[in-house]
C-alpha cells in the first residue's frame, strides 16, 4: 500500500503516496480513514473517524426505521359460525389490511364437523369477497389437518 486516493471536503484530492497522506490528516488534527480497500489505488478520506462512525451509525437507524415489518394476523371461524360474528370479523379483518398486515383466516373443524368442509370453503370465500375492494387472496382455501386456512394481503394504495 504506497499509493492512496484521497477525497473529502476541504482537502486537496487526488492520488498522493501513502506517508504524505497520513502526515495531511495528522496536520489537520484529523484521521485518514480507508473507504474503498478493493479499488486501485485505495480510496481514502481525511475526517474525523468518531464522526465517521457516528454517520454510518445514524443512517443505518434511519434505514432500519424505514423498513415496515408485515404480521401476520389471524381470524379463525367455526364451521357453523353465524352472519353477525362473521361481520364483526370482516370489520377487525379490514382494519388490519389497512393497516398493511397479512390476514390468515381459517376455519378450525372440531370432531364430527370436518363432514361439513364445504360450509367453511364458502366461508372463507364469501369472507374474502367482502374483502375484496381492500384485498388480494394470495391463497385459496385448503384444507390442512382440522384447518382451512387462507390467507389476504392488502393490496397496494394508489
Amino acid at each position: 500500500m504506497n499509493e492512496v486516493r484521497l477525497v473529502g471536503e476541504n482537502v486537496e484530492q487526488g492520488v498522493f503516496p501513502f506517508g504524505e497522506a497520513l502526515r495531511m490528516a495528522e496536520e489537520l488534527g484529523l484521521d485518514l480513514v480507508e473507504i474503498s480497500a478493493s479499488a486501485v489505488p485505495i480510496v481514502c478520506r481525511i475526517t474525523d473517524y468518531k464522526k465517521f462512525l457516528y454517520d454510518l451509525k445514524k443512517k443505518q437507524k434511519e434505514i432500519k426505521a424505514k423498513q415496515n415489518t408485515v404480521e401476520v394476523k389471524e381470524i379463525r371461524f367455526g364451521p357453523n359460525t353465524d352472519e353477525h360474528d362473521v361481520n364483526f370479523k370482516l370489520k377487525h379483518a379490514r382494519n388490519f389490511l389497512d393497516e398493511g398486515h397479512k390476514v390468515k383466516a381459517f376455519v378450525f373443524f372440531r370432531g364430527r364437523s370436518i363432514v361439513f368442509k364445504e360450509r367453511g370453503e364458502i366461508l372463507l370465500l364469501k369472507f374474502a369477497q367482502d374483502l375484496e375492494d381492500i384485498g388480494l387472496v394470495e391463497s385459496m382455501p385448503k384444507l390442512e389437518g382440522k384447518r382451512m386456512i387462507m390467507y389476504l394481503i392488502p393490496k397496494k394504495k394508489k
